[in-house]
């Protein structure tokens, strides 16, 4: 694992998360200390369109394209539309 100091760290932190993306591990020290490891992240989980599963505030939510299909002219007259 590579060791880097806080300065070298806030250096080159583009090149070091090239490193992470590439696999790699970077270890951060202060003063001869660990004090942080870079390591890739867990990749995201896809979601597809409409999915809000799992967001705050939308358990239980599915998008419907029914509900929001057109009106036709007599539905919006029922609604009070005036268009």
């Amino acid at each position: 694992m590579k060791s880097v100091t806080v300065y070298e760290a806030k250096t080159h932190l583009s090149a070091l998360l090239a490193e992470v993306e590439a696999g790699a591990e970077v270890l951060i020290t202060r003063h001869g200390r660990p004090v942080a490891r870079l390591s890739a992240a867990a990749p995201a989980a896809a979601r597809l369109p409409g999915d809000w599963a799992g967001l705050p505030g939308w358990e239980g939510f599915r998008y419907d394209p029914a509900a929001f299909a057109p009106l036709t002219p007599e539905q919006a007259a029922a609604e009070g539309w005036d268009g």
